[in-house]
């Protein structure tokens, strides 16, 4: 009969053992979040001046959200995971109550027609980006608890598709339809990577389809957004002009750009420089090499958040894993539509480039996003350090006399 020993020395070693953080994660996002300062910097300016404003403000603006974004993911990274997944439907109501909130007289601020932002006295903040990784979280849990249910039957499939269905209507209201795609397009990505069965899939994607559309084509200005995308040089003062400007950006950059902070598109041509349209900034200045370095950066950091997700579901952290892979496909889908609105692959959106835009409620809560999944990465290097210790003391127990 083989025995396995454990000396009291392995077992103390056990409860002391630390996580560490993923040095990759770390690296390449402090990486993406420096070139966006350097890059608002340079988009801003013009901006900031032409406003009445110091030069400088949008930037000390984006420097001081960078900053509480840093403390907010240095809580979450200290937080250990199973307090979210405790409190994931709390943080769910949380998130229906931010969103009826801008609603609220005297709370929510309405901007150029739009109920997106809450008045927070020095500042305003945009309840959508905080939404997002609170519905990541729910999911989490909920594909945590009922993951073979996810895998056999559609009740469990439609449960998150209809929280996802609120959500989105009370987007609509705002308006906010981009956010309103990108949360679908998360939802439906965290179910099928929960093992969700693809005719289930398709009865979700038949639900939505039809009301996505009508909302696309009920409002005016979305259709004109769509008929300039299809052909911006129709009308290129007007609903094309936008793009315009961002393709004439993107154009003038050619191999190597113009050279850092020599942007003439950014100099009152192409409109939101600093927010929505900085990545023609950035192929204006630095050319093709600094579109695919950009690229790069995001195309590292969501892939080691997806391999990060799969580890921790291999040492059974379900909700960690899950958490990951809710990240990793928001922060992939925003990057991919803010690049390819700015290239003219997608109609415009209102979605900023993660990390690098100068957007204040997005940069904060990105931030946080990335402390909580340095939290992901050392529960996950626990896990393994704890593995490897046991499978040692199985192997000393096996040999031992």
């Amino acid at each position: 009969m083989t025995t396995t020993w454990t000396s009291p020395l392995q077992a103390l070693r056990r409860e002391q053992l630390r996580g560490q953080f993923d040095p990759w994660l770390l690296c390449v996002a402090l990486a993406l979040a420096a070139f966006g300062v350097v890059m608002v910097a340079s988009s801003s300016i013009a901006v900031a001046e032409g406003a009445g404003l110091s030069p400088f403000h949008y930037l000390l603006r984006h420097l001081i959200f960078l900053g509480a974004g840093a403390v907010l993911g240095a809580i979450a990274a200290c937080t250990p995971l199973d307090f979210w997944e405790r409190h994931s439907r709390v943080l769910l109501l949380l998130a229906f109550l931010l969103l009826l909130a801008v609603f609220l007289p005297g709370f929510g601020v309405r901007v150029n027609g739009a109920r997106r932002w809450l008045t927070l006295g020095i500042s305003r903040f945009q309840a959508v980006e905080a939404v997002k990784l609170l519905l990541i979280i729910y999911l989490a849990s909920y594909l945590r608890r009922f993951g073979d249910a996810i895998q056999h039957r559609l009740l469990a499939v439609l449960k998150p598709l209809g929280i996802a269905g609120l959500i989105v209507l009370l987007l609509l209201q705002q308006p906010d339809f981009g956010s309103a795609l990108l949360i679908l397009a998360i939802v439906i990505g965290m179910v099928w990577l929960g093992g969700a069965r693809v005719r289930d899939l398709t009865t979700m994607a038949a639900l939505t389809t039809p009301v996505m559309a009508w909302a696309a084509l009920s409002e005016s200005y979305r259709v004109r957004r769509l008929t300039s995308f299809l052909d911006p040089w129709q009308d290129p003062f007007n609903d094309g002009f936008q793009l315009v400007q961002a393709l004439i950006a993107v154009g003038r950059g050619e191999w190597f750009g113009v050279g850092l902070g020599a942007s003439v598109q950014k100099l009152f041509y192409l409109p939101e420089a600093h927010t929505d349209f900085i990545f023609s900034v950035i192929a204006e200045e630095l050319g093709l090499v600094g579109v695919v370095l950009v690229i790069g950066g995001f195309a590292l950091l969501c892939g080691r958040l997806f391999v990060l997700g799969q580890r921790a579901l291999d040492r059974g952290l379900i909700f960690a894993g899950y958490l990951a892979f809710g990240v990793a496909l928001w922060l992939s889908v925003q990057a991919l539509v803010s690049i390819g609105v700015n290239l003219g692959l997608l109609p415009t959106k209102g979605l900023t480039l993660p990390l690098i835009s100068s957007g204040g409620s997005s940069l904060l809560m990105t931030v946080a996003a990335i402390g909580l999944m340095l939290r992901v990465s050392v529960e996950w290097s626990r896990a393994e350090r704890i593995a490897q210790i046991s499978a040692g003391a199985e192997e000393g127990g096996e040999h031992a006399p």
